[in-house]
């Protein structure tokens, strides 16, 4: 997760993070990629169950039931050890979570528990009297999916009148008082929409954006050829610099954010070298905090079934159950390969990454995504567009 607007436009500073220590449990949400412990955001697919048919879904989602999620109880027991491990955010995911009839218990619990409970919704389910109840739960944020304007939104979720009911959702948040952002995931199909996206969010008065570079999992695995080329990628990281620049500079700042592609790191870091030399010094020392992918780290999942997996894209390898293990111990059980491997991936990159000069703050980027290209977990992340020179090879 590279944060443009904390890093390029310069809403956060080293000095932000040193203020609480640099512990998860005591910094504030914006704060938390900057941790130094690192104890993980755990996504909780909660269902596998969605009223939509997205292309691009990495649960494979389906709008029919399926058996085996964990109970009412047993999701409860495990925010019980998630609360005592010292997780800082648990975030409701899906498929589509609002399908499931205990969510508001089980978000409402983990509130109660300590914990920042967080939605990622496609919105499309949230009524006004829904999002009263998510307001009273306490919900710190709602993630709503909009994959560009109405008809290639509707057209990626495989159901028309997705976008108007998506925008529904948000003004309903808004109304209740819910902090609420959006979520896109860019590929060819959709990268045209960024600028009207950046539309969207002024006229609808939206505080955050999140762009996705596309992961290679689920339904997304289909999509490899619609990723963007290296080119593109620069590009699109361009314009939303250019975009999350000017929404500042006319004082209506935007909190914007790109995830699951650790080269945007170093890509904010050197243009802002040509342009602000004194900021990319401070911006380097963030990114360095910030570490990079850290997934089997600073972030995990647990399934619908209780399954636990390094991030939400790694669903072809499980580390263990809930229903059999505390997750606390399953995370921390590094007689696991892959376990020990990720907790420390720098060693085992090969290739480029090896060799790159800003491995520190990259840590090899997604292991998924060089999983499904060559079939090995090292390999260089093949959409890492950063040239040779850049990496000084």
């Amino acid at each position: 997760m590279i944060g443009i607007s904390k890093l390029y436009c310069g809403t956060v500073e080293p000095s932000d993070a040193l203020r609480y220590g640099r512990k998860s449990g005591k910094l504030p949400s914006h704060l938390l990629q900057f941790s130094k412990d690192k104890r993980p955001v755990v996504v909780w697919n909660v269902t596998r169950q969605c009223n939509l048919k997205c292309i691009h879904c990495y649960a494979k989602a389906k709008e029919s039931s399926f058996e085996n999620e964990l109970t009412t109880e047993e999701g409860k027991t495990l925010l019980d050890d998630l609360t005592q491990f010292g997780v800082p955010v648990v975030l409701f995911s899906g498929g589509e979570p609002l399908v499931r009839k205990d969510l508001p218990e089980l978000a409402s619990y983990a509130v109660q528990l300590g914990m920042r409970a967080v939605i990622s919704t496609n919105g499309t389910l949230i009524t006004a009297e829904k999002a009263l109840l998510l307001k009273e739960i306490g919900l710190s944020y709602v993630g709503i999916s909009l994959d560009g304007m109405e008809a290639v939104n509707d057209r990626f979720r495989g159901v028309k009148g997705a976008f108007k009911a998506a925008v529904e959702g948000i003004r309903n948040c808004q109304k209740a008082g819910i902090k609420v952002g959006l979520r896109f995931t860019i590929n060819k199909l959709n990268a045209a929409e960024v600028p009207a996206i950046f539309d969207l969010l002024e006229d609808l008065d939206v505080p955050r954006v999140c762009f996705y570079h596309l992961v290679y999992a689920g339904r997304g695995s289909r999509l490899v050829d619609e990723d963007l080329s290296h080119e593109q990628s620069r590009a699109v990281v361009d314009l939303i610099m250019d975009r999350t620049k000017d929404l500042h500079e006319r004082g209506k700042p935007k909190e914007v954010l790109t995830v699951d592609n650790h080269a945007d790191g170093p890509y904010v870091y050197l243009r802002l070298l040509k342009e602000d030399p004194k900021r990319a010094k401070e911006v380097l020392e963030l990114l360095k905090w910030n570490e990079g992918n850290n997934s089997g780290r600073g972030i995990g999942c647990v399934s619908w079934d209780g399954a636990v997996h390094a991030d939400q894209f790694w669903r072809h390898y499980s580390f263990g159950n809930v229903r059999e293990r505390p997750f606390s111990e399953i995370w921390t059980d590094t007689s696991n390969t892959l376990m020990k491997q990720l907790k420390e991936k720098k060693k085992y990159v090969k290739g480029r990454c090896a060799k790159c000069r800003w491995l520190d703050i990259c840590a090899g980027n997604f292991r998924v995504r060089a999983e499904a290209i060559s079939g090995d977990v090292w390999t260089p992340d093949p959409a890492c567009y950063l040239t040779d020179e850049e990496i000084r090879l």
